[in-house]
């Protein structure tokens, strides 16, 4: 799992061949773009939704196998989870069509971390993760997922 500032975005530039395209189409598309899926290049898609966070006992844990999710809030924030899959048991399993598996609440402690405009998460396979979790009260988040093909 990686978070940083997106002012050192090419800094990871070189760890995956579709992180320049997202970066880019971020900088040049995220403001005006619709909610939806939007092909970005070979490999990567971006996602753009709008949602109002909730509690972390009505949010989900899951992982991906072929897909590494770039993860930017554009308004508003939330807090996001992360925990290594091998510290999280299945609750849905794998489901190749969708890329993802769905795992019950870690027993052990979990990583929570602010994601707000200016910040970016990478999500590896392997990186149980859980996205959309309120801070103190509900509150609406635009943000946008990139799928980048491994």
């Amino acid at each position: 799992m990686i978070l940083d500032s997106l002012g050192r975005a090419t800094e990871y530039h070189e760890l995956h061949p579709g992180l320049p395209a997202a970066f880019a189409w971020l900088r040049e598309h995220a403001a005006t773009a619709g909610t939806g899926r939007h092909e970005v290049a070979d490999g990567v898609v971006a996602i753009v939704d709008s949602y109002r966070t909730a509690p972390a006992t009505e949010k989900k844990w899951e992982t991906h196998r072929r897909h590494v999710d770039l993860q930017v809030v554009l308004s508003g924030c939330e807090l996001a989870g992360w925990s290594p899959v091998s510290d999280l048991t299945t609750r849905t399993p794998y489901n190749p069509e969708k890329d993802a598996e769905f795992y019950e609440p870690p027993v052990s402690a979990v990583t929570r971390f602010r994601l707000h405009p200016g910040l970016f998460a990478v999500f590896l396979p392997g990186d149980g993760h859980q996205p959309g979790v309120m801070e103190g009260e509900p509150g609406e988040v635009r943000k946008v997922v990139f799928k980048l093909r491994i």
